[in-house]
């Protein structure tokens, strides 16, 4: 009935910081395979990824970093270890904050305390912080739903009930 609403492309931001390289890089990625054949190395006549990318330049707001930790694989990380940079702003030690609240207040105040890119993946729960190979897991793991090697969201085997 309403299954025209799960066919509507993911939705992937990017955080991201004009002089960090990182940044540069992975935004460069994501703009070239959302509009470029991909992966052009492998095949040119490959059609696009699709997906709405959203750009933001400024840090994300707590609630957004709350749901970004939930997405990490490990639980037990600390949100300075997953979002903080080795910038000498992010401090060290004790002097590091280490609530989510005091996090984004310092990267609003030194944007080079933060890890960037930020990309977020809202629909597969997939986060990359400061790592361009993450958003290049991030893209093949589109690639192969697109190319059907990987089952989306509908097609994963779900329990059958009497009337399904």
């Amino acid at each position: 009935m309403f299954s025209s609403l799960k066919r509507r492309p993911p939705s992937i931001s990017i955080f991201h910081h004009s002089s960090s390289p990182p940044s540069l890089k992975a935004l460069k990625l994501l703009q070239s395979a959302n509009t470029s054949p991909y992966p052009a190395n492998k095949s040119p006549s490959a059609p696009p990824l699709q997906y709405n990318l959203e750009v933001v330049e400024s840090p994300p707001t707590a609630d957004q970093v709350k749901t970004i930790l939930s997405y990490m694989p490990s639980k037990a990380t600390s949100p300075s270890m997953a979002l903080l940079s080795a910038h000498p702003s992010a401090g060290a030690g004790e002097s590091r904050p280490q609530t989510v609240e005091a996090i984004i207040e310092l990267a609003r105040k030194s944007p080079s305390a933060l890890k960037w890119p930020i990309v977020v993946d809202w629909e597969d729960g997939k986060v990359a912080i400061g790592d361009v190979e993450g958003v290049k897991s991030m893209l093949e793991s589109l690639r192969r739903k697109r190319d059907g090697e990987e089952k989306t969201g509908d097609e994963v085997d779900q329990p059958k009930g009497w009337f399904t």
